[in-house]
């Protein structure tokens, strides 16, 4: 079993940052990506960026050149550096990681930008 802890969370105005982090326990496990989702109210869950085992990083349009996923091998952490928030940014944000045969999510942190 892999366990993912978020944390980061909080409230910010409009146009500042936040760090969101991920921290990964239990099994050893080899992955396919590591991401980040976000579920705002009466919406759909949605990829905001993942980064592949190989390194290659994907982004959502929304969230190009504002968000930075990045990840710490030797902690088995990931981290999602999001500056110039907007109030649209705002929701839960979960923690996915997933192999060929698992899909582990967070508990889910919240992040809510006020304009």
């Amino acid at each position: 079993q892999v366990q993912l802890v978020e944390s980061g969370g909080g409230l910010v105005q409009a146009g500042g940052s936040l760090r969101l982090s991920c921290a990964a326990s239990g099994r050893r496990f080899t992955f396919n990506f590591m991401g980040w989702y976000r579920q705002a109210p009466g919406k759909q869950r949605e990829l905001v960026a993942r980064i592949f085992s190989g390194g290659v990083l994907d982004y959502a349009a929304s969230v190009k050149g504002r968000f930075t996923i990045s990840r710490d091998n030797a902690k088995n952490m990931v981290y999602l550096q999001m500056n110039s928030l907007k109030s649209e940014d705002t929701g839960v944000y979960y923690c996915n990681v997933r192999g060929d045969q698992f899909s582990t999510w967070g508990q889910g942190t919240q992040v809510t930008v006020s304009s």
